[in-house]
């Protein structure tokens, strides 16, 4: 397993990263740990969590990640894993999150009261990456940095990060660490597969420009490029959007929407040919292709069992050809875009 290095930071991660939004609900707290412990061993050092999780969240089980990786991590020496969380974005807007009686916010008060359940869920006494986990564009974020430098102060983390932010957003933040001498973001998770390439173009110029890391999300695209979706009848049932579909809320069934449509199922459906040819799974191939970006630190995987790890731990000895990432743009070329919004737009 290659390590890179986060940002312009010192710390160095696996060049795969465990998400853990599954844990607690898709997966129980055995197989959880059955999951960390697969990925620990071979190698993968750096774990993804966030407050509000698992997903969706709900106040009855908002948190349970965050306890569950606290429970394990007790299980390893403390400075072997690499770990970072993020607290919630604001509670106006597009999304009440179950926390703090949906009164979040990206201020001094809040984050105090965020990182303290975190730390405290989480059994450390520091994060090594404290993310935000969306922005708020109507809040000067010279506030939300001096309260999140301060922490670094205290020696309660390492690394800042964002996540969900506009290419405008992380340039923003920067001109006002700048100014206002406080730590910078080092790294920004965004959602990017091969249903959305956007980070290709603006932000990876500003990753690359800037010194930030990328750590890519939901590299095959919410399952959708497994090609769980693409069989006949109805979609299968237990399955993420399926369930948001029947069953979620008007947020949820849009976000269905934006990753099951015609364009993404015919987009994963001759991916899995690619593969093939490839004699790859298509899970390999998708976290490949992720990794494979100079401004890419580490991709975010996800599972919910144990079973489905492996596809994706085998991209860490994968370098694509040259003839299969030629194909791969030339599916992009002819189907560009195939979720026709990636949510930023909205915040």
């Amino acid at each position: 397993m290659q390590r890179r290095r986060l940002g312009q930071s010192g710390i160095t991660v696996s060049e795969i990263c465990l998400g853990t939004m599954t844990f607690g609900a898709q997966a129980d707290e055995a197989e959880s740990f059955r999951i960390m412990d697969a990925a620990y061993e071979r190698g993968v050092n750096f774990l993804d969590v966030a407050e509000i999780y698992p997903v969706p969240p709900d106040d009855e089980t908002v948190g349970v990640t965050e306890e569950i990786v606290g429970r394990w991590l007790k299980t390893k020496p403390r400075d072997a894993v690499i770990l970072a969380t993020k607290v919630t974005g604001p509670g106006h807007g597009w999304f009440p999150p179950p926390v703090r009686n949906s009164l979040t916010a990206l201020d001094g008060h809040q984050i105090r009261i965020a990182i303290e359940g975190s730390l405290r869920r989480l059994q450390t006494d520091y994060l090594d990456l404290y993310q935000t986990h969306w922005p708020d564009h109507g809040m000067r974020y010279e506030d939300t940095l001096a309260a999140l430098t301060k922490l670094i102060d205290e020696g309660k983390v390492r690394v800042l990060g964002c996540s969900n932010e506009t290419c405008w957003g992380v340039m923003k933040s920067l001109q006002a660490a700048e100014k206002h001498n406080l730590r910078r973001y080092d790294t920004v998770q965004n959602n990017f597969s091969l249903i959305n390439r956007r980070c290709e173009s603006e932000l990876a110029q500003v990753c690359r420009r800037e010194g930030l890391s990328l750590l890519p999300y939901s590299p095959l695209g919410g399952g959708v490029l497994t090609g769980k979706y693409c069989g006949e009848g109805d979609n299968p049932p237990g399955a993420r959007f399926t369930d948001y579909l029947a069953i979620g809320g008007e947020r949820q069934q849009r976000m269905a929407r934006r990753f099951v449509n015609p364009r993404t199922l015919e987009t994963a459906s001759r991916l899995m040919s690619i593969a093939e040819e490839a004699s790859l799974s298509v899970t390999t191939l998708c976290v490949a292709w992720s990794k494979q970006h100079d401004f890419v630190a580490s991709t975010i995987i996800g599972v919910s069992s144990l079973d489905q790890l492996e596809d994706n731990l085998q991209a860490a000895e994968v370098v694509l050809d040259d003839e299969t990432l030629t194909r791969i743009d030339q599916l992009d070329a002819e189907i560009p875009t195939p979720m026709t919004e990636d949510g930023l737009r909205r915040l």
